[in-house]
């Protein structure tokens, strides 16, 4: 450490050690003992990569819980709400009555007004759908095994901590209390993961698809753009009856307005004979 300290030469022929030294000297006081302090901890490079594990540990896991289970809750929701095949949902817009004007989605629309008016808001039983739409299930994937892997890091560094002596014993400690915590965490998340995977297969199956070649990404895009153009059709049939009933009240205004015109010229009429 001395000879290092020392050392007034040509700083590229040292090595990546001699190096790291010779950049702790560029600083003073309270900070320059601070790095050479830590130099003394050994596999310091493991230890901060499990500490900056720890330090993130929690959000990550809440980030995942929260999309696995918006994944969850929208399996559930659309296999309710939504009783078509997947390859017919869009077609519904595609098929137009003889005047153009008309699609097939707004006879449907028309249809369940008339019949069964309850079912019109079913957007609101899927109300996960929209930001299940933004989830890519590899990502969480990534996310999950990056977790895993990062507590097996934990475990690894533990253990090899054991012989560092007295100088790791504050971080062994640390670590086993975090240990008790986030084992169980990551064995409840994982648990979650499957089933979650398991209910999205059950999702495609339920539309005709088949989830080796059909994803997931695929059924929430398919769905969201249904329930738009569902939504959309039904609020131009109200448009519609809206105007044909202001253009019935008018004319139903007009006639009665003609008929007491007549009225009061036939009244006219017969006075002029008398």
């Amino acid at each position: 450490m001395e000879l290092l300290k020392g050392y007034t030469g040509d700083k590229d022929k040292l090595g990546k050690c001699e190096q790291l030294h010779s950049r702790i000297n560029m600083f003073h006081g309270p900070l320059k003992q601070f790095f050479l302090e830590l130099m003394k901890v050994p596999r310091v490079e493991s230890k901060l990569r499990v500490f900056s594990f720890k330090i993130q540990f929690r959000s990550q896991v809440s980030d995942l819980r929260h999309s696995l289970n918006i994944v969850n809750s929208t399996a559930e929701e659309a296999s309710s709400a939504i009783g078509f095949k997947l390859d017919s949902l869009l077609k519904l817009t595609d098929t137009r009555a003889r005047n153009n004007k008309m699609t097939l989605m707004h006879y449907l629309c028309k249809v369940l007004a008339d019949k069964l008016p309850v079912v019109l808001d079913f957007s609101k039983d899927v109300s996960s759908l929209e930001p299940a739409a933004k989830i890519q299930l590899k990502f969480l994937a990534e996310e999950m095994q990056a977790i895993s892997k990062g507590l097996e890091k934990v475990v690894q560094e533990l253990s090899s901590s054991e012989n560092d002596g007295p100088v790791s014993d504050s971080f062994r400690e640390k670590l086993k209390e975090f240990l008790c915590f986030a084992e169980a965490e990551v064995r409840s998340l994982a648990s979650l993961y499957s089933g979650v995977g398991r209910n999205v297969d059950a999702l495609i199956l339920y539309f005709g698809e088949d989830p080796a070649r059909c994803s997931f990404e695929q059924v929430t895009s398919t769905l969201l753009n249904f329930v738009r153009m569902f939504n959309k059709a039904h609020d131009e049939n109200c448009k519609q009856l809206e105007q044909e009933m202001k253009k019935s009240a008018e004319n139903d205004k007009s006639k009665m307005q003609d008929e007491s015109k007549n009225i009061l010229q036939t009244s006219i009429k017969s006075n002029n004979v008398k």
